[in-house]
């Protein structure tokens, strides 16, 4: 996998080279990548939720959401131009990036503790991508891929939870001027904020709890769009403003 990431060319499934193709083979997988890179000097700054909707659970032959990793090296600011080379097979979707303002950590976690840890919000742009040839994806494919992330452009307009609703509030994202995806809050688990629950707990289950400063991207509002050198990709969701960027060059 390291060396898909690092060459940019897609590999064949995982999946049929393992002797135990199950999440558990994946995260750990996943965890040792995450080892690696941080021994590099990446450094960790967030994570990411997928497959938030039942739909892409089905697909996945998954029963809950996955996690990866976000560092540093992933992050672009509102309204960047990215090298469309980044990312393999690069997708984008919209989505509400949470910011937190204290640990997440201990046992019991509730949705409490979720609403009094976050800091603000705001619109999110993640891009996705599969170091796996044509996103012939399972299970053991994505998560041990990181969750097929790529890079993501967080938007500079931060709101707190009061100023939006996390569940009903509308998203279109549009490329080229054109909408290419909308969708809602409700999307993500029917609540990003859930979404976020979910994390939070299964982060102190594994031993990296969420920390104070750390960026979640809560999951996909819509359906995954395509991108190449070019395209201009812009996210609106109602109450978190927008968020812009543009690619550029060949894949």
């Amino acid at each position: 996998m390291r060396t898909a990431v690092a060459t940019g060319t897609p590999i064949a499934p995982l999946r049929d080279r393992v002797q135990t193709p199950d999440a558990a083979t994946a995260y750990a997988i996943q965890e040792a990548n995450t080892k690696h890179w941080l021994g590099e000097g990446r450094r960790l700054v967030g994570r990411k939720i997928g497959a938030t909707s039942k739909a892409v659970q089905g697909m996945l032959g998954l029963d809950q959401p996955d996690y990866g990793m976000l560092f540093a090296d992933m992050a672009f600011g509102d309204g960047e131009t990215i090298p469309v080379s980044r990312v393999s097979q690069p997708k984008v979707e919209g989505e509400i990036a949470f910011f937190l303002k204290d640990d997440l950590d201990g046992d019991r976690l509730t949705l409490a503790d979720v609403l009094h840890s976050i800091d603000y919000a705001v619109a999110a742009i993640e891009i996705v991508g599969s170091r796996i040839a044509d996103w012939n994806i399972k299970i053991v494919d994505t998560v041990a891929d990181n969750a097929s992330s790529g890079l993501y452009v967080l938007g500079s307009q931060p709101q707190p939870l009061t100023a939006f609703d996390p569940i009903l509030c509308g998203m279109v994202l549009s490329i080229r001027g054109e909408p290419a995806s909308t969708g809602a809050g409700v999307a993500c688990l029917g609540n990003p904020l859930v979404a976020t629950l979910w994390l939070a707990k299964k982060m102190v289950e594994v031993g990296r709890p969420l920390k104070k400063g750390d960026t979640i991207l809560s999951g996909a509002l819509g359906p995954l769009t395509p991108v190449k050198g070019g395209d201009v990709v812009e996210l609106r969701i109602n109450g978190l403003g927008s968020v812009r960027c543009r690619f550029e060059g060949e894949a």
